[in-house]
């Protein structure tokens, strides 16, 4: 292997992406030579490449780190935390990456955000070579088109790390994956390299706040919002007029939160954070099923949502007049319980009513989704009334989170050999009975073989079809209302009760 040959195609790289200018390749190569402890350095002619990311050019540089001694270990975990350091020498210092950005700014909100996801991207800080590998489609429901993805870009722990894991001492810095002290983290084997990271600062409510995107994106610019401190989540109305402030800064951008409840809540419960990104989700462009006249808010437009998730939508040109309004119906629904629906506010005065909010800036309005959020359990659903049911855990059992909500499905990576094993099975090339791992699947599988009996029938077709409608029936069981006549009164009376 030729590693001069290498450096010298990731300096290439780094200059076509406009992650570094010519007059930074002898400084660049220097940084890249210590790191992989070289003296020498041959200048190479190459030809100009067309690459979208620079992870072919670090694998052939892994490899050579691992043969010569540089690397530990050639895995994964141990790849990711030298070639992040590799990356960084073509990133610039924060203050030089915010500069850049609140120029853009001033010029539009949209070039600033453009330019920092492309970086994020051209830094292989988001690992596009695994991203692009998540399956994704869509699937027509009773609500419209919901989207679909199975989730492949998160890298697996290997047995190697896993051992070397349990004997390192825990260590509290940084405090958790969003505090502000990942920027330039070097990373360790329970946690992440972060040096190609970079996070631009913003102010919410005279609040330190910061944006960042996510390394596994799931949509178009999916971004996270967090708090400079390590504050744990809470939904209050200063969370109303923290989002609506940063569409106000941001207008092309939705911005939401997730529950501030475990079942309901996210992954990450422990610092005060939101989601946003320039993507149009389903929820956002389903249709009002009932409008609502509110007494004291007539100046605001009130509807229930059609959507299988019980979403109140209210807009208005005046954010103050929404987070009014957004606290009320928050106040009320915290206390708020209704047996006929088993809806109950609390038990041994545990709560378990909250709040998935959503705000965006759409036709000069102010607009936010507010979802009502339950997770009470019971012996029929241990893990949650309002909660993926047991009939459905074969294709996801963990949490609905905001994501989710909105109408993407973020299915687990093993639903991709298990679909392609079922689609064999549905042919009769396999058995099912033979494979432990579909096990789980056979009571679906059965209900498919005796639905879909023609032989001709595209199974490709027809496997992504039914996850789509599992996952509409998903949302569905997540919902604290369902869209039937006598629950939408209940929804009405809840409303009604404000």
């Amino acid at each position: 292997m030729d590693i001069y040959k290498e450096i010298k195609r990731l300096i290439n790289y780094g200059i076509d992406k406009e992650l570094i200018y010519k007059e930074d390749e002898i400084y660049v190569t220097n940084k890249i030579l210590e790191i992989l402890k070289l003296d020498e350095y041959e200048d190479i002619n190459i030809e100009k490449e067309n690459l979208e990311n620079p992870q072919s050019i670090l694998d052939t540089i892994l490899e050579y780190a691992y043969e010569n001694g540089i690397l530990k270990y050639n895995t994964v975990t141990y790849g990711d935390l030298l070639d992040t350091k590799i990356m960084d020498c073509f990133i610039p210092r924060p203050s030089e990456i915010i500069r850049k950005f609140y120029e853009e700014y001033k010029v539009k909100p949209e070039l600033a955000t453009e330019n920092y996801y492309k970086m994020s991207k051209a830094s292989n800080y988001i690992r596009t070579k695994r991203t692009d590998k998540n399956v994704r489609w869509k699937t027509n429901t009773d609500f419209g088109e919901l989207e679909i993805t199975i989730n492949l870009s998160k890298p697996e722990k290997d047995p190697k790390t896993i051992a070397e894991a349990k004997n390192m001492k825990l260590n509290a810095y940084p405090k958790c994956l969003l505090c502000k002290e990942n920027e330039g983290y070097a990373g360790r084997i329970k946690h992440p390299a972060r040096q190609n990271h970079r996070v631009i600062p913003i102010t919410l409510c005279n609040e330190d706040w910061f944006i960042q995107y996510s390394p596994y994106v799931y949509y178009n610019e999916h971004s996270i919002v967090f708090k400079g401190k390590h504050d744990p989540m809470k939904i209050t109305k200063a969370t109303f007029e923290r989002l609506l402030g940063f569409v106000d800064k941001f207008p092309h951008y939705f911005i939401g939160s997730n529950a501030d409840l475990p079942i309901v809540g996210g992954s990450i419960l422990s610092h005060d954070h939101f989601q946003a990104g320039n993507h149009e989700f389903p929820m956002e462009i389903a249709p009002i099923l009932k409008e609502i006249n509110m007494k004291g808010f007539e100046d605001i437009e009130v509807g229930i949502v059609k959507w299988p998730l019980s979403v109140i939508r209210i807009r208005s040109e005046k954010i103050d007049r929404l987070v009014k309004l957004a606290s009320k119906i928050l106040d009320g629904w915290r206390g708020y319980s209704d047996e006929r629906v088993d809806i109950l506010s609390h038990t041994n005065k545990e709560p378990h009513n909250t709040i998935t909010p959503i705000a965006r800036y759409k036709n000069n309005k102010f607009e936010l989704d507010l979802v009502l959020r339950n997770n009470r359990t019971s012996d029929e659903h241990p893990l949650g009334i309002f909660h993926p049911h047991s009939d459905v855990h074969h294709i996801k059992k963990e949490n609905i989170g905001l994501i989710e909500v909105m109408g993407l499905a973020v299915l687990p990576a093993r639903l991709k050999l298990e679909l392609e094993l079922l689609k064999e099975c549905l042919l009769g090339v396999k058995n099912i009975r033979e494979y432990d791992d579909l096990k789980k699947h056979i009571e679906w599988f059965d209900y498919l073989k005796d639905k879909y009996k023609d032989p001709n029938v595209d199974f490709d077709k027809i496997l992504k079809l039914e996850v789509g409608k599992t996952f509409e029936r998903i949302l569905t069981d997540a919902g604290v209302f369902k869209q039937d006549h006598k629950e939408i009164e209940a929804f009405e009376r809840f409303i009604n009760s404000l």
